[in-house]
């Protein structure tokens, strides 16, 4: 396929009825041994019915006719995920974590409401990137376009809805309050963030969004890590966005998909991948590796709202702080000891001066803590600053079946090795938890390529080093290292880390800050 002219794309077909039947306006030019010539018009939904029929590397009108706005241009693989999207309503981008997919679909749907296509977009994800993720790159890639975040209340999600924005962020759980609104809501294209959420056809989740879509509406589902957990989890996925994929119930997949064992254990069939692949079309796919234009190590930040319990200790610490700063010369030694107090909090226990701890339902960032690793293609690291925090963090992803290990202060140097080696050649423990302290320096862990803070240290040495983990001689895959934040001092502090200030008075005016803020 070849661009005649400038609006007209030339079609090499054996069968060239399934063009001039469909399309109007094209025309067969000539035949040759069989294959025949066709011109067609080279727009938005002549393109959308080359993709329909089959026909492939249809170029999208967006290569043509798009501006892409925005603080940085696109990379080629953006550029060929938002071309992908133009053409196919229903379809799945499977494009690994760091890769850029949101801003490729900003770009992809901010086209779309450009030509008329679609006339609002309602962006589903979860809570801990709604403002972090989508509504900031929105604000980088669409700045021309109004964008409402439905989150709060129910009154404000439906004040939110009602208004008019051309683009509604909200998360899973908030679908289902203003459903409704929702479907009232002239909504054309939703996109589904992380869409994993939506595997299990049998959740009210899942028919609550089933029960929002029409024939006619744009569905895009987003993850980079498609039924990862078993072949059936493809069921749910598909049957959403493209149910002629899939049979019409789940045991027939689960029987294509999967052998039975015994009574109990059933393990995946040797077609599996292939039929999993067949279910979740149409597809694009980018690994890291595959984007020769992303840099090395990529930072991403994921929100973790601090929980109510969180809120009211973290205002009553301030205010103590505020009451003992008040006249008082502060150090940076002083100023880093007043701040962990504030980041214990945040992090979900601290220590009183009698030596007690003191836990706080932390359940938001442990939630965002999952997300990041379900999402991660490879094994990952989770540097917690605070040993209390750490066993919190273990319990967690222990009961959530994920294989994971502790490297602290406690553990022996000799059980450290052994972890660490099988960390780096067996295919379990998947995750680590490391006091960063334990193990910043000299330790090679490359198997990994996902560093996540579960909160941030105030020494900025002890965060490059202990990023260093996995970016050093031996790694193979692009890297990215995740800062969960969901205070004010966490920010303030990760964007100092970031920027690599080292100075003393960097730590108390980060301090003197936090307080007025």
């Amino acid at each position: 396929m070849e661009i005649l002219k400038d609006k007209v794309l030339l079609v090499r077909t054996k069968t060239p009825e399934r063009i001039t039947e469909t399309i109007d306006g094209s025309r067969a030019l000539s035949e040759n041994e069989g294959i025949h010539m066709v011109a067609v018009n080279w727009n938005l939904k002549e393109a959308q019915l080359l993709a329909r029929l089959k026909f492939k590397k249809v170029p999208s009108p967006i290569e043509r006719d798009y501006k892409w706005p925005g603080v940085y241009p696109p990379m080629q693989h953006q550029k060929d995920t938002a071309s992908f999207l133009t053409l196919n309503p229903r379809a799945f981008c499977f494009n690994e974590q760091g890769t850029g997919k949101t801003a490729a679909a900003i770009w992809a749907s901010d086209y779309l409401l450009t030509q008329g296509a679609i006339g609002r977009v309602l962006i589903v994800c979860p809570l801990s990137i709604m403002q972090s993720a989508w509504q900031a790159d929105l604000f980088k890639f669409a700045t021309h376009r109004k964008v409402g975040v439905a989150h709060g209340s129910r009154e404000k999600r439906k004040e939110i809805i009602s208004a008019p924005y051309d683009y509604i962020i909200i998360n899973y759980d908030g679908v289902e309050t203003v459903s409704k609104e929702i479907a009232a809501g002239g909504f054309d294209l939703i996109i589904i963030d992380e869409a994993n959420a939506y595997k299990n056809p049998q959740t009210k989740r899942w028919k609550v969004m089933r029960g929002l879509l029409t024939p006619q509406t744009y569905l895009w589902m987003m993850t980079g890590t498609p039924a990862a957990q078993s072949p059936t989890d493809a069921y749910g996925l598909g049957k959403l966005c493209v149910p002629d994929n899939v049979p019409k119930f789940f045991g027939a997949f689960r029987d294509r998909v999967m052998e039975q064992i015994n009574k109990f254990k059933w393990i995946p069939k040797h077609t599996a991948s292939a039929a999993v692949h067949a279910a979740l079309q149409p597809a694009i796919r980018f690994t890291k590796e595959e984007c020769l234009d992303l840099p090395d190590l990529v930072y991403v930040e994921r929100e973790a709202p601090l929980t109510a319990q969180q809120t009211k200790y973290y205002k009553q610490m301030k205010a103590k702080l505020a009451a003992e700063a008040a006249g008082e010369e502060i150090s940076a030694v002083n100023a880093a000891a007043k701040l962990t107090k504030l980041l214990q909090i945040s992090g979900g226990a601290v220590y009183a001066d009698s030596g007690a701890v003191i836990e706080f339902d932390v359940s938001n960032r442990l939630q965002v803590v999952k997300e990041v690793i379900e999402e991660a293609s490879h094994k990952v690291l989770v540097f917690v600053p605070f040993r209390h925090t750490i066993d919190l963090l273990y319990d967690y992803l222990t009961q959530n079946g994920i294989r994971t290990e502790i490297i602290c202060g406690d553990v022996p140097v000799s059980k450290r090795t052994d972890i660490f080696n099988r960390f780096q050649t067996q295919p379990e423990p998947n995750v680590l938890i490391i006091q960063p302290q334990s193990a910043a320096h000299g330790v090679t862990l490359t198997a990994a390529n996902v560093v996540v803070w579960y909160s941030p240290v105030t020494s900025i040495e002890t965060y490059l080093q202990a990023n260093a983990r996995i970016n050093r001689k031996g790694q193979k895959n692009s890297m990215t290292v995740v800062h969960i934040q969901g205070s004010m001092v966490e920010r303030d502090l990760y964007k100092m880390l970031s920027r690599k200030l080292t100075t003393h008075q960097s730590l108390v005016d980060l301090y003197k800050n936090s307080l007025d803020t």
